[in-house]
């Protein structure tokens, strides 16, 4: 998600020119967070859900040095392990998974929030520890490679981030406007250290092509956002043909599998720049499209499955349009939610993804009914051994950072995934989209011997109830005591062997809202 003007300079021209210099955002202050890494750290008398799918195990230690996991023991570690610890994570009675992946993240816009540690704090205190930027910052001169470098050497509070380019942006080359620049733009991100490039569908087929070859060529992953405007050209079935990778949101999808027409009908009075004509009206694109399980819809899933192409839905980021009342008072944002991402979120005529300017009872009944074609697509896809990862596309929509990831994994969970399932989407799933255009086996993603230290440790059992997951926990009645209580929340983010604790960086979240709000009039 964009801003309204920049949206429109990728995704309606034909070719791109370069880019607007984007106010640059605050640079992230050094680390003072996090402990470690230790020569040896025990995580103890957790039960362990390991990411593959497996069932939950436990209580086992688990034997981190440096920041690699050295050894897994069912009970405890021998004593002379434990004797030569530098530190022992009592876990006992909670769960521990591997760090979590957002396979779709953004952080850059300085009039929201222009200290990117607002988000990456609030994504490691939700136990998100990789994050792959599509893109973190939009235009030349931004901070994405420098966080990048920094966040892998540890001298910034950051998870572990893998930048990807919009196509066409950042470079000084000029206009992509042929198949030559095209493949000059790849190989320039590649050099320049991106670790992918997000696509949208403006492109003719030729020239996106082209790229995608090159991307291929280069080790680059590919993802598309197939919005409207470029969708005559290049649906979802058309970029999979095309060779790209993944496929993120809905877009390209339904109109891959329109029943009565070649192209989407409009309605009178639609355009598209008015965002809320065009998210008002995608949602009616339910009633263009084939019915699930007809054989049109059955024959396109297993064309996704069968071409090994990945889908990160990201859920969550449009689920206002279903009750924009409920998404404005969610229980974080009075105590985490900056006032100025507040007042971005609001109604606006020019703020990208703000479209409730007359969000009406028909809007979100529409919405609800596109929900339950797409969350059957999704499932479907997934269920015949299609690759389903979690995405948040936080800082839109009144879904902030981190608690909008949780959002997500509970959208899964809607859309039919079992518990399990979410968490495999959320690890190991998300590690293989990110390393698989490499031709490498992802260093994280599961909790085995010789993988990164990336661990989420949470009381009680997310797998019973996602909500634990969140930072401000979840309400329970305590039924002897018949007090209500606050519940869960993640104890301990371990990225790189560095043991983060979870609350405190959410206190330091909250300085922050309390900073801003302090500082207006």
């Amino acid at each position: 998600m964009i801003r309204l003007h920049k949206f429109l300079a990728i995704a309606l021209a034909a070719a791109l020119s370069p880019p607007v210099l984007a106010q640059p955002m605050d640079r992230v202050p050094d680390r003072a967070e996090g402990d470690g890494p230790y020569e040896t750290l025990i995580v103890s008398g957790a039960v362990m859900v390991e990411g593959s799918g497996a069932p939950p195990t436990g209580p086992v230690d688990i034997v981190i040095e440096g920041n690699r996991i050295a050894a897994i023991h069912g009970g405890s570690a021998p004593a002379a392990v434990r004797a030569r610890a530098s530190r022992i994570v009592d876990a006992a009675g909670m769960t521990v998974m591997p760090g979590f992946v957002d396979v779709h993240g953004h952080n850059g816009d300085a009039g929201k929030a222009g200290q990117p540690s607002y988000g990456y704090k609030l994504w490691l205190a939700h136990g998100v520890t990789s994050v792959r930027g599509v893109s973190f910052y939009w235009g030349p001169g931004q901070p994405d490679l420098e966080d990048t470098r920094r966040s892998a050497a540890n001298t910034i509070t950051a998870p572990r981030l893998f930048p990807y380019a919009a196509f066409g942006d950042k470079w000084d080359g000029g206009a992509v406007d042929s198949e030559a620049k095209a493949r000059a733009w790849v190989r320039w991100a590649k050099a320049e250290g991106f670790w992918g490039i997000k696509f949208f569908n403006s492109l003719e087929p030729d020239l996106l092509g082209a790229a995608l070859d090159e991307a291929e060529k280069q080790g680059l992953g590919t993802v598309a956002h197939l919005a409207q405007p470029g969708v005559q050209r290049v649906n979802a079935r058309k970029a999979v043909e095309l060779g790209m990778d993944g496929v993120t949101h809905f877009y390209g999808h339904f109109e891959s599998l329109l029943d009565d027409a070649a192209l989407p009908t409009y309605p009178q009075g639609y355009n598209y720049a008015d965002e809320q004509s065009r998210f008002a009206w995608v949602a009616r694109l339910a009633d263009q499209v084939v019915e699930p399980g007809s054989e049109e819809w059955d024959e396109y899933v297993d064309f996704l499955v069968d071409s090994g192409v990945t889908l990160s839905p990201t859920f969550n980021i449009y689920s206002a349009s279903r009750d924009v009342m409920a998404a404005k008072t969610r229980d974080w944002h009075e105590r985490y939610t900056l006032p100025s991402l507040m007042d971005f979120y609001a109604p606006s005529p020019t703020n990208h993804g703000s479209y409730y300017k007359d969000w009406s009872t028909e809007d979100e009944v529409a919405w609800r009914k596109f929900y339950r074609y797409w969350f059957d697509l999704t499932k479907e896809f997934h269920r015949r051994g299609g690759r389903v990862t979690a995405g948040s596309d936080p800082g839109y929509i009144y879904q902030t950072w981190g608690f909008a990831y949780i959002g997500e994994l509970e959208m899964l969970r809607e859309a039919g995934l079992e518990p399990l399932e979410v968490i495999r989407a959320a690890t190991l799933a998300g590690a293989q989209e990110i390393y698989q255009p490499r031709g490498e086996t992802p260093p994280m993603g599961t909790i085995q011997v010789g993988k990164l230290a990336d661990l989420v440790i949470v009381p009680g059992n997310p797998l019973d109830n996602l909500k634990l997951l969140y930072g401000t926990g979840h309400t329970k009645l305590n039924r002897e005591t018949g007090a209500i209580e606050q519940v869960g929340g993640v104890r301990w983010t371990i990225k790189d062997g560095i043991v983060y604790d979870a609350p405190a960086l959410l206190e330091d979240v909250a300085r922050m809202v309390e900073a801003q709000k302090a500082a207006r009039p």
